[in-house]
């Protein structure tokens, strides 16, 4: 691992210090981590969980968006302004 000759701001908290120095290799822990599950899964069910996420994401941010409009829409109609 890759030494670095700077020390963390000294406007961070105690916690952020603490965990700016050994960032890199808690992230690799992480990665090995989910890596090793990810290879004990088996392969229908690893593509269904993403297929999943890859449809709710999108099918959540559209639910998101036409609520937001039709706030929006609302408050518009409630003011006295029409489209």
């Amino acid at each position: 691992m890759e030494e670095r000759n700077y020390e963390p701001p000294e406007n961070w908290m105690d916690w952020e210090k603490d965990y700016y120095t050994s960032y890199d290799s808690m992230i690799c822990e992480a990665m090995a981590v989910l890596q090793s599950q990810l290879m004990n899964t088996r392969p229908s069910l690893a593509l269904g969980m993403m297929a999943l996420v890859m449809l709710s994401v999108p099918m959540s941010t559209t639910l998101i968006m036409f609520h937001l409009v039709d706030m929006i829409m609302s408050k518009l109609v409630f003011t006295g302004f029409h489209l």
